[in-house]
C-alpha cells in the first residue's frame, strides 16, 4: 500500500476593507484569491521529505508535481485535508486545466482526534505534545507568509523547514493514532502474500486474543503486536447455518 503524507501553505486572500472588526468583504473588493504557497509530502517509512513552492518552481510545475503523487497514492495522510488541503489541490488542478488523479483513500488525522478523544485543543501541535512528541519547532507570524509572498529568500528557507517539519510530524502522529483508526484501508488487501496480515499496518506479528461476535456469527479475534490494533478474522466459526437459533 503506496501511503502519502501531505501537508500545504497558502497565501492569504487579499482584498480592500474599511473597518477592521467584523466587516463582511464582497467579491467587488477581492484582489486576488487565496493559493497554494507550497506543499511538503513524504511516503509512510520512506527518509525522503518533498518540497515544492511557487518560490521554487512555477505555480503549474509545482501543482504537477504533487499531482503526480497523488497519482501514485493508494492513501492520502493528512491533518484536516479533507476540508482544506485536498479541496485547495482539487480547485487548482480544475483552474490549471488538470484532470483528477488517481482515486486514492484519505485518512484525516484531525477527524480520528475528534471522534476517538477529548483533547483540551485538536491542533496538530497540541496533539503532538500530548502524545510526548516535539511539537511544531519552527515559530511562526503572519508576517512569514507575507515576506514569502514578496519573494524573500530567508523567509522561504524558514518556510520550507516549517512545512517539513509538519510532515514529519504528521507521520509520528499517524504512528500514535493508527490502531484507533477504525476505518483505516486494509492492508490485507494490497499484500501479495496470503497469510493474514493487520489490515491496519500490513505486518504479521499478532495474536489470537477471544473471539469477536455478530448477531450470527464467531470470528477469531487478534492484536497486533507491531501497532497494537485489533482485527479479526474473515472465517466465520460459528453454528452452521442450519445450526443457527434465532430469538423468538
Amino acid at each position: 500500500m503506496n501511503i502519502l503524507l501531505i501537508d500545504i501553505e497558502t497565501a492569504p486572500n487579499t482584498a480592500y476593507v474599511w473597518g477592521l472588526f467584523n466587516e463582511n468583504i464582497p467579491l467587488a473588493r477581492l484582489i486576488e484569491s487565496s493559493q497554494t504557497l507550497c506543499w511538503a509530502a513524504k511516503w509512510l517509512g520512506q527518509p525522503e521529505i518533498m518540497f515544492d513552492s511557487v518560490y521554487h518552481s512555477t505555480p503549474r510545475s509545482m501543482l504537477k508535481n504533487i499531482h503526480a503523487l497523488l497519482d501514485q497514492a493508494d492513501v492520502v495522510v493528512h491533518y484536516n485535508g479533507t476540508r482544506f488541503d485536498i479541496p485547495t489541490l482539487n480547485k487548482e488542478f480544475l483552474l490549471y486545466g488538470m484532470s483528477p488523479p488517481a482515486p486514492y483513500k484519505q485518512v484525516d488525522l484531525l477527524k480520528v482526534s475528534r471522534n476517538k478523544f477529548k483533547f483540551p485543543s485538536n491542533k496538530l501541535d497540541y496533539v503532538s505534545r500530548a502524545l510526548g512528541l516535539r511539537g511544531k519547532h519552527v515559530d511562526t507570524s503572519f508576517e512569514l507568509w507575507v515576506k514569502c509572498m514578496d519573494k524573500d529568500p530567508a523567509a522561504w528557507v524558514t518556510m520550507e523547514e516549517y512545512n517539513t517539519n509538519d510532515v514529519i510530524l504528521l507521520e509520528r502522529v499517524y504512528e500514535k493514532l493508527l490502531p484507533w483508526i477504525g476505518n483505516h484501508p486494509n492492508h490485507g488487501l494490497y499484500n501479495v502474500k496470503t497469510s493474514l496480515v493487520c489490515p491496519h499496518c500490513g505486518k504479521q506479528h499478532y495474536q489470537k486474543r477471544g473471539f469477536a461476535y455478530t448477531n450470527n456469527c464467531k470470528y477469531q479475534r487478534y492484536k497486533c503486536n507491531s501497532c497494537k490494533s485489533w482485527f479479526r478474522g474473515t472465517q466465520n466459526l460459528g453454528p452452521k447455518k442450519s445450526e443457527k437459533f434465532v430469538n423468538v
